[in-house]
């Protein structure tokens, strides 16, 4: 498996080797690998190699480290392509996973300058704050912060929180949402943040803004996300 004569660097070969293991489901999430020692001894090659390779792979996504225990294979991550407008509900069951959410506020408060901007309404105005740790088959992925008018959006209620805002939107009012804006950036995790998604503090975060517009470009939602990023990634496709 392991050719020392070829031009690919040896840890890129294992690295490639435990890879193909995980994506065929010969290595599954949780399963523990074993410790350098016995991947140098088995292809005769240096642990600091293999340290290489594991290192990659923990840096790829495929890995994780626990310290004391020892190197484990993460759980696959969920893939978002950022061609379509879709909930987070609807991109869940779409993948084949239950979603749910942990409701941690809903109320009405007074516009800030900031969210009054953003949906495009009078400062103090009032609007849905509604703040949810979203999951997908009970595992906690992100949290997120919707602001949406109160004035346009009449009638919500935790019960329709809990389901699908999106559905009530354009099932139950009528309402064509259209088009969105989304900004990511990268960030670590606060404490707050690290234990609404059972996360480390520190951990590797995406920020992600998202504006959402009705069909005659009225805004509709203001929302801010922090996802994951052990479990989440984004796709798009790019044509020239």
């Amino acid at each position: 498996m392991i050719k020392k004569n070829s031009p690919i660097p040896i840890y890129y070969q294992l690295e490639e080797h435990i890879k193909e293991l995980i994506e065929n489901g010969e290595l599954k999430p949780g399963d523990s690998l074993p410790a350098e020692r016995v991947y140098a001894e088995e292809y005769k090659i240096s642990r600091m190699t293999v340290r290489q390779a594991l290192t990659q792979l923990v840096n790829e996504g495929y890995l994780h480290r626990i310290q004391g225990k020892g190197t484990f294979v993460a759980e696959r991550k969920i893939m978002q392509p950022l061609q379509g407008l879709t909930s987070f509900t609807e991109d869940m069951k779409a993948r084949g996973f239950k979603p749910g959410s942990q409701l941690i506020r809903f109320e009405v408060i007074p516009a800030t300058i900031q969210i009054a901007d953003q949906l495009s309404i009078q400062e103090y105005a009032p609007v849905y704050e509604i703040k949810r740790i979203r999951m997908a088959d009970d595992v906690p992925m992100a949290l997120e912060t919707n602001y949406i008018s109160a004035n346009l959006i009449k009638g919500l209620t935790e019960n329709i929180v809990n389901q699908s805002i999106y559905s009530y939107i354009e099932g139950h009012l009528g309402l064509k949402i259209e088009t969105a804006s989304q900004i990511i950036e990268s960030s670590i995790a606060n404490q707050i943040e690290a234990n609404s998604l059972s996360i480390k503090k520190g951990s590797p975060i995406m920020l992600i803004q998202r504006n959402t517009y009705l069909e005659n470009g009225t805004p509709v939602e203001f929302v801010k996300s922090v996802y994951r990023a052990d479990r989440y990634q984004f796709m798009i496709q790019m044509k020239r």
